[in-house]
């Protein structure tokens, strides 16, 4: 699961880097002026920065979620072991009681020796 999460976030990261790098060469080979080429690299620049803060924000709601399905999984997997480990318990005092009993010298009857 986490090798998904990490190949997602590799592409994510991969893709907005491809798309900086090959927008910043087209606009350094447009036959723009320089005023056309500022104004066009600012469009950009806004455009893109609009795009991760939308992949910023999907990418912190998928971790809320999965934060969240981490938490129930651990609350659930500690129940189930205090469950068995109740059950151990309960299991070892039952086997652990006649061998108590049988080991627990008798007392003598003290009025017996009077």
């Amino acid at each position: 699961m986490s090798d998904n999460n990490s190949d997602f976030g590799a592409f994510v990261s991969g893709f907005l880097i491809g798309g900086l790098v090959g927008a910043a060469v087209s606009l350094l080979f447009a036959p723009q002026s320089g005023e056309e080429t500022r104004t066009l690299i600012y469009d950009k620049g806004i455009e893109l920065k609009d795009q991760a803060g939308g992949v910023i924000d999907d990418t912190r709601a998928r971790a809320e979620e999965l934060a969240k399905e981490a938490k129930y999984l651990a609350e659930d997997l500690q129940k189930r072991g205090k469950s068995v480990a109740e059950g151990q318990k309960k299991k070892s005092t039952k086997e652990v009681e006649p061998e108590k009993k049988a080991a627990t010298p008798k007392k003598k009857d003290d009025t017996a020796k009077k």
